[in-house]
């Protein structure tokens, strides 16, 4: 997985009609294969009348990725669908277009247009996020220092997910990794070598 990546937000869902096929666009998140299969059957469950569910997604790793046709003509539309994923920088993103036929014949270009625009329609539906690596830190702050660590906090964008009150006050903070060695000097600055953070997990966040 990348240090940094762009996925979406959340579900994200629009249509259009092309020459009298209706395309509904979905993008979802995912993490697994398990989780785009799960999204790709849902929305045949959905549209169970549908003449083609069309379908990409690239996942966290940016490497694991699959598209189908589902019996549209060989490349025009999970090849288009993929394009648009991949050109937009996305991965952990599942979409899938689906077509009901209106009758006029689109051909193999119409087609692949279609495709790729139901796709981007769904993606700007999901809205983008980008994910960057981050650090819980665990700190023990006396209650003499806790103010000057509270106004630390802002300087480094650091937010508070827990705290308890106690003989001493402990803050649970999340933070960006590239911050967190700044943070932690400034820290042993603040309390002479007494307060250190401690690292309790690393992950991904949407953090500024």
């Amino acid at each position: 997985m990348p240090q940094d990546y762009t996925t979406i937000r959340a579900v994200g869902e629009d249509e259009f009609v092309e020459k009298k096929s209706r395309f509904i666009g979905l993008a979802a998140p995912v993490s697994t294969v398990e989780d785009a299969n799960a999204v790709i059957e849902s929305v045949r469950k959905k549209h169970p009348d549908a003449r083609h569910n069309v379908f990409a997604y690239v996942l966290l790793d940016g490497m694991t990725r699959r598209c189908s046709d589902d019996g549209e003509p060989q490349g025009t539309g999970g090849v288009p669908v993929l394009d648009v994923i991949q050109k937009a920088g996305l991965v952990g993103v599942c979409v899938v277009v689906t077509r009901y036929f209106g009758g006029v014949l689109l051909g193999a270009s119409g087609l692949a247009r279609a495709y790729g625009h139901g796709a981007r329609i769904a993606l700007e539906a999901a809205g983008r996020m980008q994910m960057t690596s981050c650090h819980v830190l665990d700190i023990t702050v006396p209650y003499p220092l806790y103010g000057k660590v509270g106004y630390l906090l802002p300087q480094y964008n650091i937010q508070t997910l827990d705290s308890t009150f106690g003989d001493t006050v402990r803050l649970q903070l999340l933070i960006r990794a590239d911050r967190a060695p700044g943070f932690a000097d400034a820290l042993r600055e603040l309390s002479a070598g007494t307060v250190v953070p401690e690292l309790v997990e690393e992950r991904f966040c949407d953090m500024d």
